[in-house]
């Protein structure tokens, strides 16, 4: 058996209860720190930096799912992790406030948990769908899976915000509370009883030491180029994350309401194109996953493209519509390389499908962290080298589309139709290809 219909909405469910506890830490707690207790931004940003930085460990994460046989203790274990680190980040971001050196020493554990659970979580998960989904649902799964996280978003921050005002530390605590225990028991339901029921792969159950068993996977090549492909896409994909809505305000002279409509219009895009992947590559049978990924980069750059001229033209230029398109092509290159992700993890040795992942999330983890990073300094550089704020945020737009052009290439020779089998790299070739 594989995984119905059913079964699919049910992991959804999981992914919706990781992101409602992961919103309230990177928007909630992030904003109480900047404007309510009127900290430096930094401080928010390295605690958010730390949680991606240690998903590094997320190989760790599906090398010993795939050793165990049981991703299922995984995943309500990085659940746990998770929720408990949720409620700490919150206890340490209220100690912030009136004893500083304890709040901050809470709040760097709890990040840390935060992001164990993520990895641990997380990358069970996918490697289930990866393992247990139909190859023709694999694009519909990834759909479903990333909408219902993109509303669990949604719906906790809305939420959230409304039942916060006025806000108070101790309501703060009780809303974390019931949020965290509610994604955590939610998880539980919606896990339990799953991975029985179906029929993966075979599992290698010979013990390896976790190196061996990641070198292993990097000697595939479809692997290695994937890894590859991740980094440079998500990098471009994250650029923008902490650039756009001050480009509005700068350049086009967008009022902080209308910036916030601006990344409204932009998630929507992102919905639109994940849906329509969806129905396309499963529904109608309309397209292949590698071509959803290179037409999704390759109109991400022309978007970019787009928002970066419109940048000369300056207030009354077409902003929210060209960022609309922005968003779409963002969703159909991301549902689509998430569909791919799921396809090429069973591909190679068998039995490693989570180890896969977590290299891929890994990847991504990072590319996160960086992107971000490197966007808002590429900026800062840029402003001061040119100008016009229009010039310089247009110089990074086109960076950020080159990266995505180049995306486009490496996905066109990783992701096939017809995968072959891979031959492991001797010593000599891997130690080239790790260089």
């Amino acid at each position: 058996m594989k995984l119905s219909w059913l079964s699919i909405v049910r992991l959804g469910l999981i992914q919706m209860a990781l992101g409602s506890i992961v919103v309230l830490t990177t928007s909630t707690l992030n904003r109480l720190m900047v404007v309510e207790m009127a900290l430096p931004a930094i401080l928010p940003g390295f605690l958010v930096a730390l949680h991606y930085g240690i998903q590094i460990t997320r190989p760790n994460w599906g090398f010993l799912s795939d050793m165990g046989g049981n991703r299922t203790r995984y995943i309500i274990g990085g659940m746990a992790a998770l929720a408990v680190g949720g409620l700490l980040a919150t206890v340490g971001t209220v100690l912030i406030e009136s004893q500083f050196g304890i709040g901050l020493v809470v709040s760097i554990a709890a990040y840390a948990l935060i992001g164990l659970g993520v990895g641990a979580s997380g990358t069970s998960l996918l490697a289930l769908l990866a393992t247990a989904t139909e190859p023709r649902r694999r694009a519909a799964a990834a759909t479903i899976t990333w909408l219902m996280m993109i509303f669990g978003i949604a719906l906790t921050a809305t939420l959230v915000g409304k039942m916060l005002d006025p806000y108070s530390p101790t309501l703060l605590l009780e809303i974390v509370a019931v949020v965290t225990g509610s994604a955590f028991l939610m998880t539980c339901l919606a896990i339990w009883g799953i991975e029985r029921r179906v029929v993966a792969e075979a599992r290698d159950e010979e013990a390896v030491p976790f190196w061996a068993g990641l070198r292993e996977i990097w000697s595939e090549r479809d692997a290695r180029h994937f890894t590859i492909f991740v980094f440079l896409s998500m990098v471009a994909y994250f650029m923008q994350e902490l650039i756009l809505e001050p480009y509005a305000g700068l350049v086009f002279a967008f009022t902080p309401g209308e910036s916030t409509s601006l990344s409204g219009a932009q998630n929507g895009g992102v919905f639109i194109g994940m849906l329509t992947v969806g129905i396309a590559a499963t529904g109608l049978k309309i397209g292949s996953l590698r071509f959803w990924v290179v037409f999704g980069c390759i109109a991400s750059a022309v978007s970019l493209g787009v928002v970066a001229m419109l940048g000369q033209i300056g207030p009354g230029a077409p902003l929210s519509l060209a960022v609309m398109a922005l968003g779409f092509s963002n969703g159909v290159f991301a549902v689509a390389a998430i569909g791919s992700m799921m396809q090429l993890a069973g591909q190679g040795r068998t039995g490693r499908e989570g180890t896969r992942m977590g290299l891929w999330g890994a990847a991504q983890a990072i590319a996160a962290g960086f992107g971000g990073l490197f966007g808002a300094g590429a900026v800062d550089v840029a402003r001061l080298a040119m100008a016009s704020d229009g010039s310089a945020y247009g110089v990074v737009f086109g960076f950020e589309a080159i990266l995505f052009l180049i995306s486009a290439l490496v996905a066109l020779r990783v992701i096939q139709g017809n995968p072959r089998p891979d031959k492991p790299l001797t010593q000599g070739e891997f130690s080239c290809a790790t260089m």
